[in-house]
C-alpha cells in the first residue's frame, strides 16, 4: 500500500486539495507530495487558461467565498450593484459587459483582467468613446454582451428622434448614432420625417351637387414643422392628413356641380387647401400645396360629355366660317367701292383676271392687234350705265 501521494500540475493548472472531501487549500503548478495514511487526500485539478467566457464555476466560487484568503492569490472576484454595469478590460482592451446585480470570477492570469463600474441609475447614456468602441466591435463575446446591453437608434438626416423611456419621452434626438444601457428601463425611439412629402388620396368616388357620380385623384405636399406637438397630439400623421383631405374633398365636391368643378379645377384645389392646411396647422403639420391629378366621370356621362364638347367645337367652327366669310364679303365690297367711279383701278382690275385667265390656256390666237386683245376679249359691261 501506498501511503505517500504525489500530485503534478503543469502550467495551466491549479489543485484543489481535499481531506476527507472538505476543502484543505489551493495547490499551485508543480509537484506535490503528501503521506495519506489512511486515504483520506483527493485532489482536484482546474484548467486557469481559460477565456473570459468560460469564467469559474459556482462550486469554485462558492468555496472561494468562504476561503477568501484561499483562493485570493488566485482569483479576482467580481459584483454589480442593482444599478451598475461592469466593464470587463483585458491588457486595456474592452472585452464583455456584465449586467447588474451579477458577481462572478476570473483566475488570474498574466493578461491582467480588470473590471470598470458604471452608475447608470440616472446617466444611461454611452459616452461618445465607448460608443465608438462598441459600434466598431468584432469579438463574438463583446458583439453578444452589446447586443444583450445596449439598445441602439440611428436617426437618419432630415428626421428627428424622441427618446422614450418606460412610456416617458425624455428628450429629442438630432441625426446621428445613439446608445444607451437598456437595463432596469425599456427604451423606445420613435422617429419623425422633417422632408417634404407627397401623399396621393387615391378614388375617391363623390356625387356633386347635381347628381353626378365622380372619382377624383388628389395629390398633396406636406411637411411636419413640429415634431413635439404631432408625436403628443396624433397617433400617426399621415392617415390623419389623409382622412382629412378626404373629407374636405367630399365637402367642396358635393356643394358644387358638375360644369362649375370642370369649368375651374384650380378652385377646387384652393378650397381643399383652405380647409386643410388650417386644421393640420394646429398639429405640427403644413400642407405645402393641394393638386387634383385626375376627375374621372362615368362612362355614359363621359359620353354625353364628349357629344357636348364636340357639339359645342363644331358650333365654333360654323361660327368662325361663317365670320371669314363675311369678312370676304365685306372686302369685296370695299373693293368695289374703291373702283366705282375711278377707270384707272377698273382697268387694272381687268388687266388682273386678263393676267389670271390667259396663264390657264396654252394657246392663244390674236386677232386685231393689241387693240383686240384689250378691248374685245374681255369684255366688262356697266350695268348701272345701261340701266
Amino acid at each position: 500500500m501506498k501511503f505517500k501521494k504525489k500530485y503534478l500540475l503543469n502550467d495551466t493548472q491549479i489543485g484543489l486539495l481535499y481531506k476527507d472531501q472538505q476543502f484543505q487549500k489551493v495547490l499551485n503548478t508543480g509537484t506535490h507530495e503528501y503521506w495519506d495514511w489512511q486515504n483520506r487526500l483527493t485532489l482536484q485539478s482546474v484548467n486557469i487558461a481559460t477565456t473570459l467566457s468560460d469564467g469559474v464555476s459556482k462550486d469554485i466560487l462558492y468555496l472561494a467565498e468562504i476561503h477568501s484568503s484561499a483562493f485570493a492569490d488566485h482569483l479576482q472576484m467580481w459584483e454589480t450593484g442593482e444599478h451598475e454595469i461592469g466593464l470587463v478590460y483585458q491588457q486595456g482592451i474592452l472585452r464583455d459587459i456584465k449586467a447588474p446585480g451579477q458577481r462572478g470570477a476570473y483566475w488570474k492570469q498574466k493578461q491582467a483582467i480588470t473590471i470598470e463600474k458604471l452608475d447608470i441609475s440616472e446617466h444611461f447614456s454611452l459616452s461618445e468613446k465607448l460608443l465608438r468602441v462598441l459600434s466598431g466591435a468584432r469579438e463574438p463575446l463583446l458583439n453578444r454582451a452589446a447586443a444583450t446591453a445596449i439598445a441602439l437608434s440611428n436617426v437618419t438626416e432630415g428626421h428627428i428622434g424622441f427618446l422614450i423611456v418606460d412610456g416617458n419621452t425624455v428628450s429629442a434626438l438630432q441625426p446621428g448614432l445613439h446608445m444607451w444601457w437598456k437595463f432596469n428601463r425599456v427604451i423606445e425611439v420613435k422617429q419623425f420625417d422633417l422632408r417634404l412629402q407627397n401623399m396621393e388620396v387615391n378614388g375617391q368616388e363623390i356625387l356633386t351637387k347635381d347628381r353626378v357620380s365622380l372619382r377624383i385623384n388628389l395629390s398633396a405636399m406636406w411637411q411636419i414643422t413640429d415634431a413635439a406637438t404631432v408625436k403628443r397630439e396624433l397617433a400617426d400623421a399621415k392617415d390623419y392628413l389623409y382622412r382629412e383631405l378626404q373629407l374636405a374633398l367630399r365637402t367642396i365636391v358635393s356643394t358644387q356641380t358638375l360644369d362649375e368643378l370642370l369649368a375651374d379645377k384650380n378652385s377646387l384645389n384652393q378650397q381643399v387647401l383652405a380647409i386643410v392646411a388650417e386644421k393640420a396647422a394646429t398639429y405640427g403639420i403644413t400642407l405645402k400645396s393641394v393638386g387634383a391629378r385626375d376627375i374621372i366621370l362615368p362612362g355614359e356621362m363621359k359620353a354625353i360629355l364628349t357629344q357636348v364638347v364636340e357639339a359645342q367645337k363644331l358650333a365654333e367652327a360654323n361660327l368662325i366660317k361663317r365670320q371669314e366669310e363675311t369678312q370676304a364679303t365685306r372686302s369685296l365690297h370695299n373693293t368695289a367701292k374703291v373702283m366705282e367711279g375711278n377707270p384707272v383701278l377698273l382697268r387694272l382690275k381687268e388687266l388682273e383676271v386678263l393676267e389670271k385667265i390667259t396663264g390657264k390656256i396654252n394657246t392663244l390666237n390674236v386677232y386685231g392687234g393689241l387693240d383686240g386683245v384689250m378691248n374685245d376679249l374681255v369684255r366688262i359691261t356697266d350695268r348701272t350705265a345701261k340701266a
